[in-house]
């Protein structure tokens, strides 16, 4: 009888700290919840940041002419009237386009 007496409340107390921690509203749901929240503030923060950057760049395009002239030469190659362009090859190219030449066999 004093089990059953001690039994029966250990049981509910059980009962409701697995619900407390485990439950659908429990204090691990609300522990990922919070962790996923300051991810999400993060990736905010970063998309935030990488929008101001992209609204700079649209206003010097609409209104640096100089910003347009580095854009056409970088992307396009594009060159103003007598202006005389000078291309050297690179380094990786100039390996590349030469063959190779064996390795000097000693016959002795």
């Amino acid at each position: 009888m004093r089990k059953r007496m001690y039994a029966i409340p250990a049981a509910c107390i059980l009962f409701i700290l697995y619900f407390t921690v485990f439950g659908e509203r429990g204090l691990l749901r609300i522990y990922h919840l919070n962790r996923e929240r300051e991810q999400i503030r993060e990736r905010f923060g970063e998309i935030n940041a990488e929008n101001d950057k992209l609204k700079r760049e649209i206003e010097a395009l609409k209104t640096d002419r100089r910003y347009l002239e580095s854009i056409a030469r970088k992307d396009f190659g594009l060159v103003r009237p007598n202006e005389t362009v000078y291309q050297f090859p690179s380094a990786d190219k100039q390996a590349a386009g030469q063959p190779r030449k064996p390795a000097a066999a000693d016959n002795k």
